[in-house]
This record gives structure tokens, sequence and C-alpha cells, in this order.
């Protein structure tokens, strides 16, 4: 039994252990946290969740009342393609078509001519 505990001190990986155990005795609290301690770290986290929970609602009204303006933009943006669409066909937006356009317009596909004189 003396020639184990006399091989262990000149062991480097037994000296190792021993040396984490007692870092690891001397880092753990020897005592509990205190009751003043506890409860200001308990109020602190709870002002935390209380703020945290109103700047979230905060953000989520703020984006309920943009929602208007952005429907508002988007709705430009579309009629303003439309209407680009539209004059880029060969009409303005409202549909009438313009005497006479200079650019040449293809269309690929398949075509077929109906006769729609039929008696």
């Amino acid at each position: 039994m003396t020639d184990q505990r006399h091989e262990r001190q000149y062991n480097a990986a037994w000296q190792a252990a021993q040396q984490w155990q007692e870092r690891a005795r001397q880092a753990r609290p020897s005592r509990s946290m205190s009751g003043p301690r506890l409860f200001l770290t308990w109020l602190m986290f709870g002002t935390m969740l209380i703020v945290g929970t109103v700047l979230g609602l905060f953000f989520l009204l703020l984006g309920w009342l943009m929602l208007p303006l952005i429907r508002y933009r988007m709705k430009k943006r579309v009629e303003a393609f439309r209407a680009q669409q539209a004059q880029d066909i060969g009409g303005d937006y409202r549909g009438h078509a313009r005497p006479h356009d200079t650019r040449l317009h293809v269309l690929e596909g398949d075509y077929e001519v109906r006769n729609n004189r039929e008696p």
C-alpha cells in the first residue's frame, strides 16, 4: 500500500489530477448566495424581461402602424410598373392604342389564323 502511495506522488498524471481537484475546490463558492444579493439578481432579471417585452410590443405596434404606408407605396409602384408595361406593349395606361408605333414588337410562339367570318 505504501508503494502505491509512493508511486502516486511521483506520477505526473496523478499530480496534475490532484492540482486540478485543488483548483476546482478553490473556485467553488464556499457559501451560498446571500438573500439580498439573490433578491437583486432576480429583480434585475425580472426588470430585463419586462423591458424586453415592452420593447417587443412597441416594435410590433410600430410595424402594424407602418403597414398602410407600405401598402400605399407598393400600390403606387405596381401602378407605375403596369403603366410602364402598357406603354411597352403599345398603348397607354388607359388602354388606348397609339396611332403609330415605330418600334417593332416580336412575340414568339406558335400561332394559327382563325376564320371568324363563318356563316
